[in-house]
């Protein structure tokens, strides 16, 4: 499959995310392990039979390491919610593409270009446009906002850690195992808040499997298979449209109303995320020539 198509495949499924969570009505962190569980319980009958878990002892540990990363992200955003108001914490958790940007340089001593930057600060004033720049102004230093801070570094790093490691390894033993691993990490969670993941409606049941099936197992193989060719700080930024989608498909599932400034604001993200995705003048012109 073409990276790039690959990519939006992968973002409109985990676009579904906040859909499903809204739906269900339990702990945003109980839903956030029926979402890993059931996606893995449905790869690892096919990892098995394919023999596709006979992999590296490093690139094992790699892929658990990220699983945990994975679940650290989920579960501290989930809990950010609880302390902020959704809206802000949804537009710092997407500060992603700033650390991706950052890391890149620091550590793999990779320019991340100007057009990146242009397009980063282009995408995030579309971000503050589209949850309303007065929770910007009102925005109070606390728990739930360094929470929220934190959530988007663990979400760089998980982009980091499989770029790096998807050229390696194939992307169905590397989500087997991160999988199962962020399973676990989420499990302990749930026990450690006293949630109760047992005693659900079938109404529940149905969205975790959707939620497994899509936004997990479809999303994120299509995302980590597009890691494989395109640049992690081009994949960063990308997945700030799952903002703009997941109120598309709010307004069309849920019924809820897109005001104006969501609607300009989605615009200026998707613009953003265009420039990120151009080629430099003087690159386009090696091409060409």
């Amino acid at each position: 499959m073409n990276p790039r198509l690959s990519l939006v495949i992968g973002i409109l499924c985990i676009s579904f995310s906040p859909i499903f969570v809204k739906l269900a009505g339990v702990s945003p962190i109980g839903s956030a392990f029926y979402r890993v569980f059931v996606a893995w319980i449905c790869l690892a009958p096919f990892c098995v039979i394919k023999k596709k878990l006979k992999v590296d002892k490093k690139q094992v540990l790699i892929s658990i390491a990220a699983g945990m990363v994975f679940a650290m992200d989920v579960a501290v955003w989930n809990i950010s919610l609880l302390k902020i108001s959704a809206t802000v914490s949804t537009l710092l958790a997407n500060l992603a593409p700033v650390w991706v940007g950052l890391m890149s340089f620091l550590f793999l001593r990779k320019r991340s270009g100007l057009l990146f930057w242009i397009g980063t600060l282009i995408a995030i004033t579309g971000m503050v446009i589209l949850v309303g720049y007065e929770h910007i102004l009102h925005m109070e230093l606390n728990a739930g906002i360094l929470l929220a801070i934190l959530a988007s570094f663990f979400y760089a790093t998980y982009i980091m850690i499989t770029k790096n490691i998807m050229a390696g390894i194939d992307v169905f033993s590397f989500m087997f195992y991160s999988m199962l691993s962020a399973s676990i990490f989420l499990l302990v969670i749930n026990g450690y808040m006293h949630n109760d993941i047992i005693h659900l409606s079938l109404k529940v049941w149905l969205c975790f499997v959707g939620m497994g099936l899509i936004c997990q197992l479809a999303g994120w193989l299509t995302i980590n298979y597009s890691l494989r060719y395109l640049e992690s700080t081009k994949v960063s930024i990308a997945l700030l449209s799952q903002t703009v989608f997941a109120g598309l498909l709010a307004a069309f599932l849920l019924k809820e109303r897109l005001g104006f400034n969501e609607i300009i604001g989605s615009a200026i993200v998707l613009g953003g995320i265009a420039v990120t995705f151009l080629k430099p003048r003087n690159q386009a012109n090696k091409i060409v020539s």
